[in-house]
């Protein structure tokens, strides 16, 4: 007969150890997966819910539209230019939104407030705001003038006040609402050569942060959704000075490569996610949120850096300040295959001239 035999100290410890081990990964777990239901728990249900976007012509406002009116929301949108408006108002018709389209500035305070009254008489209310709208002037700060800046502030923080104060008040009066205001990473970081550019989006950021403390008490929800790189397409219609060919090259580049940037429906859902949990904030991609938070813990070494950085760029010194479109500063390298994925998500979100005449891009 074989008798049993104690085990050593060590064999216990050892059991002990990987019993600890499999019940801390067996909680570990069950709390991921806990907080992913209390997460899913926590959207709110959208349907018949009024959005009201700006800049919802073309590219991330547009993707945007498509998933709020995916969750059963009815849509008013505006944007500067009344035929790509009635176009992007078409197309979600065809997918089965209901929708109000509206020719408006939002920089103009009386624009803003006529276009808010006229989708409150349309739809009753206005139950969520998406400041959307926005205008990019790339090039060095020689070739930059008082006009970019004042347009630049214009768009993305007067235009972000102006919606936002209109449709306060009847939020206010029923205790609920929720208002996401998409700034960027450049509102964080100020990136070269985009000078007027993170100057508005630093304004909103801060405006933005400061409602959402403010509002709190009256049950309104803001949201500051901060994208890095995106794939949208907008660099096209974006504005380039100086060396323009060089600075639309390494832009389009940026907004093209799939590792530094994320893709604009996958962005998109990520923002109509974080306003139905009513999160405070949300960075849109891995880089992005790397970024902020270098930046958070060292900004002195991130300005630095960014200093390096722009000795390195194209069209450094340039002092020609005038206008070019995208389209208009082409080249080899912006033709290529490395910006495909740009010039895709550009077809596909209606950011080509060429597509106001023959319906190219159309989903």
């Amino acid at each position: 007969m074989r008798m049993w035999k104690m085990p050593s100290r060590r064999t216990l410890m050892m059991g002990a150890a990987g019993i600890a081990t499999v019940g801390t990964l067996a909680g570990v777990g069950a709390a991921v997966g806990a907080r992913a239901l209390w997460r899913r728990f926590r959207m709110a249900d959208l349907r018949g819910n009024v959005v009201l976007i700006t800049g919802a012509s073309r590219g991330f406002g547009f993707a945007m539209a498509q998933e709020f009116a995916r969750l059963g929301c009815k849509l008013a949108i505006c944007a500067r230019t009344n035929e790509d408006l009635q176009w992007a108002a078409d197309e979600l018709r065809r997918e089965g939104a209901e929708v109000l389209a509206i020719v408006c500035d939002v920089a103009g305070y009386d624009d803003a407030h006529a276009m808010v009254r006229q989708a409150t008489q349309h739809f009753g209310r206005i139950d969520i705001l998406v400041n959307n709208a926005g205008v990019i002037t790339v090039g060095p700060l020689e070739s930059q003038t008082i006009e970019d800046f004042r347009v630049a502030m214009d768009v993305m923080y007067w235009g972000v006040v102006n919606i936002t104060l209109a449709v306060l008040p009847q939020m206010k009066a029923r205790r609920s609402g929720r208002i996401a205001n998409i700034t960027s990473i450049g509102g964080r970081i100020a990136v070269p050569h985009l000078l007027p550019y993170s100057s508005a989006k630093f304004a909103a950021v801060g405006f933005s942060e400061g409602i959402c403390a403010e509002l709190a008490k009256d049950n309104i929800k803001v949201t500051t959704v901060v994208p890095g790189l995106m794939r949208t397409g907008s660099h096209v219609n974006a504005t380039f000075k100086g060396d323009n060919h060089a600075e639309y090259a390494w832009f389009s580049l940026g907004a093209s490569a799939p590792g530094a940037s994320i893709g604009a429906r996958r962005a998109a859902r990520a923002v109509v996610n974080a306003v139905r949990r009513g999160s405070t904030e949300t960075i849109l991609s891995i880089p992005a949120q790397i970024a902020a938070r270098v930046h958070g813990l060292a900004p002195g070494t991130t300005t630095a850096v960014l200093g390096v950085v722009n000795r390195m760029m194209p069209g450094t010194g340039a002092t020609d300040p005038t206008r070019h479109s995208g389209t208009d500063s082409e080249s080899t390298l912006s033709r290529s295959f490395l910006t495909k994925f740009g010039r895709d998500a550009g077809h596909e979100l209606h950011q080509y001239p060429e597509q106001k005449l023959t319906g190219e891009g159309a989903a």
